[in-house]
């Protein structure tokens, strides 16, 4: 118990030793602030900052220029005349006698001229003419043996469409038909339409002239008359 006792007082004795020193630091502290010794954390430090700028660049100082070469002096030299070598004689004995006759050659005769035997133009045959076709004096139907009459047309029939139309047709050579038109129109598309259509299934003979076979043009007229009426 009495050991308890002591171990017990030890601590005591430490820790109120440690408080009293706390206490001690702790007034210290205060009465610095107290004084403004430490100042207070609120107040803001400015700090001031001098910039220094930095000192310009030295200049580049040019190059020393290179020492001229010393100019040289140039001799001149008087050309020496040149001496040309003097022809030796030559003897008379050595040098060869020419005549007249043997010096000069008589030219040759110029050479005859060959000329070249030019070819014949080609002769352009003219193309032929176009025959233009006979016209025949008489109705187209005296030279077609084989030849149908027009269909009247039952539509103009039952409105009385009558008239006269005129064709012109143009054979060929073989007496075919080679085209067929209206000239003169009856006044009814429907009457110049059959009558055309008529003609171009004819055969006929083919125009002559001078023995041979030529085109041939013709007019046939078609009449659409209603009868009894």
């Amino acid at each position: 118990m009495i050991a308890a006792t002591d171990m017990t007082g030890d601590r005591l004795s430490k820790f109120a030793g440690l408080l009293l020193v706390l206490v001690f630091h702790g007034a210290l502290l205060y009465a610095a602030m107290s004084y403004k010794l430490i100042p207070p954390p609120q107040e803001a430090v400015t700090l001031f900052v001098n910039l220094i700028n930095p000192p310009p660049p030295k200049k580049e100082e040019p190059l020393p220029e290179p020492p001229k070469p010393p100019p040289q002096k140039v001799k001149l030299v008087k050309p020496q005349p040149v001496t040309q070598p003097k022809p030796e004689p030559m003897l008379a004995s050595n040098a060869t006698v020419t005549s007249v006759l043997e010096a000069v050659a008589p030219t040759p005769p110029p050479e005859p001229i060959k000329q070249t035997a030019l070819a014949p133009e080609p002769v352009v045959e003219a193309a032929p003419k176009p025959q233009v076709p006979v016209t025949l004096s008489s109705d187209l139907s005296v030279s077609c043996p084989q030849r149908s009459m027009p269909n009247y047309p039952a539509i103009s029939k039952r409105t009385n469409e009558q008239g006269s139309v005129v064709l012109r047709v143009e054979l060929d050579e073989t007496g075919r038909i080679a085209s067929a038109r209206v000239a003169t129109s009856s006044g009814h598309k429907r009457l110049d339409e059959a009558g055309l259509a008529a003609v171009k299934s004819w055969q006929c003979n083919p125009s002559t002239r001078n023995g041979v076979a030529v085109r041939a043009v013709a007019l046939q007229p078609f009449d659409f008359i209603l009868e009894g009426r």
